[in-house]
């Protein structure tokens, strides 16, 4: 009886983000108060992998920063991280 009761909306995942964020902190020289996020997101445009990292950094004055990362937050590595964050970033 109970093969008929399920979630058809499982809970996702949770993402561990934590070692990302680390590395952009290092990467950038930023303070701890700096707030940064890691957001992985649906890329939907041409010649873009199904998913991609966005890493956000906000620094003082509100000056919003982000970076892309052109794969899934589980494949990224200390260098995937650091490679993305020396390109010139797109402003929010």
């Amino acid at each position: 009886m109970s093969r008929f009761f399920f979630n058809p909306l499982p809970p996702k995942p949770r993402l561990d983000t934590t070692s990302i964020k680390r590395w952009a902190r290092a990467a950038l020289a930023l303070s701890d108060d700096v707030p940064v996020s890691v957001s992985q997101v649906a890329c939907r445009e041409a010649g873009c992998p199904d998913l991609e990292t966005v890493i956000g950094v906000m620094k003082p004055g509100f000056n919003f920063t982000t970076y892309r990362v052109l794969k899934p937050v589980a494949e990224i590595t200390e260098t995937d991280v650091r490679r993305a964050l020396a390109t010139p970033p797109a402003s929010a």
